[in-house]
């Protein structure tokens, strides 16, 4: 079992940036494979990014690239996702995921779900 806990979300205006935080317990984090979702109320919840367990590989949603930056430290069991030049359209709760498959946190089916964080960008 896997569990994980988000952290750092807030309410930040256009422009801004915002670091939040996923700290994992119960496994070795270096074995899984980390993502972000978001999801607005009404809406699917949508793939954002991924990491691999030795964070050699990453993957973007394309409304994010050149935006956000997924990094993960094995050591502290605790991925992240650094958010710049933040829009009002990324104001979502933020989910953090993990699963031993790279590819089934990409597609969005991952084993592992935190409770989510609100990020708000006001315009």
């Amino acid at each position: 079992q896997v569990r994980l806990v988000e952290s750092g979300g807030g309410l930040v205006q256009a422009g801004g940036s915002l670091k939040l935080s996923c700290a994992a317990s119960g496994r070795t984090l270096s074995t899984y494979a980390m993502g972000w979702f978001r999801q607005v109320p009404g809406k699917e919840r949508e793939f954002v990014a991924v990491i691999s367990g030795s964070g050699g590989s990453t993957s973007y949603a394309d409304s994010v690239k050149g935006r956000f930056t997924i990094s993960r430290d094995n050591a502290k069991n605790t991925v992240y996702l650094q958010m710049n030049s933040l829009k009002p359209e990324d104001t979502a709760v933020y989910y953090c995921a993990a699963d031993r498959s790279f590819n089934t946190v990409r597609t969005g089916t991952p084993n592992y779900w935190g409770q989510g964080t609100q990020v708000t960008v006001s315009s």
